[in-house]
């Protein structure tokens, strides 16, 4: 691990139990010459402890920061697969990192723009939903082109590894973060003689622009979602989704690729 990245700060949902568990993490890197930081803007390695879950709020709340390593620790039985290391194995962590076995992984953004005001940065996806017991109408624009008026629940569109996530669970593609690109899939469109859409996900490469327009039939307060939050927005018209110039750097063992850990998780 370079000289230059020291500092390290713990994000975690704070509760005894974890504190307890990091105190002999926190001790061992201490003695190994890092240094633990209370700030996060002090930081040049922010360490998420719980989940994906807990790894995408790290990011979120630290704000995408492009300047530093983002590097996950499970916890218990939670899934990993933003996470290489595990809390119960510290003393395996502070080694690789000594010892140079890890190394940096660029995991692209998509950034979420609506009604042309308001910009958000997703790591994992940001869903479209209607916010009634009825079905919203978006329009999906490709570019210049008019490609289909979507009805049904609702729209998803995930980053490469996000794309395990919300996206798997409605039978989209699981896509190597390699391949800098979004998928757009759809939760439960109405395909009949009136309505009609391509009824299945589709990736767009990092070049395209995207653009939800929602149809104001009552639905103009459908709710966003970015990653794992909400957000609530009146009168959204339209939402645009590109792929993002920034990424996030997450440190990862060698030893431990994407599709080691979606054959781990998965299979």
């Amino acid at each position: 691990m370079s000289d230059q990245r020291r500092n390290l700060y713990f994000y975690y949902p704070p509760n005894e139990e974890t504190d307890k568990k990091l105190e002999p993490v926190k001790q061992l890197a201490i003695e190994n010459k890092f240094t633990i930081v209370e700030d996060a803007q002090e930081a040049n390695i922010i360490i998420s402890v719980g989940g994906d879950g807990t790894f995408l709020q790290a990011v979120r709340k630290t704000g995408f920061r492009q300047d530093c390593l983002y590097l996950g620790i499970r916890e218990g039985d939670e899934a990993g697969l933003y996470c290489d290391f595990d809390l119960d194995n510290h003393e395996e962590m502070v080694t690789h990192m000594l010892n140079d076995d890890i190394e940096v992984r660029r995991f692209p953004l998509i950034e979420v723009t609506v009604n042309n005001e308001s910009t958000f940065l997703c790591l994992n996806e940001c869903s479209v939903r209607s916010s009634l017991i009825k079905t919203i109408d978006i329009d999906v624009q490709i570019d210049d082109l008019e490609f289909e008026r979507f009805r049904g629940d609702g729209l998803i569109v995930s980053t490469p590894t996000g794309s395990t996530g919300y996206n798997k669970s409605t039978k989209g593609a699981v896509v190597d973060p390699l391949l800098p690109s979004m998928q757009i899939s759809e939760l439960a469109s109405l395909n009949n003689n009136r309505y009609r859409t391509l009824g299945s996900s589709f990736i767009l490469s990092k070049e395209r622009k995207l653009r939800l327009g929602v149809r104001q039939d009552g639905n103009d307060f459908p709710i966003i979602g970015m990653d794992n939050e909400a957000y609530s927005i009146r009168n959204v018209k339209d939402i645009d989704v590109v792929l993002s110039d920034k990424v996030i750097k997450t440190a990862r063992l060698k030893s431990n690729s994407y599709w080691h850990r979606v054959q781990r998780t998965f299979l």
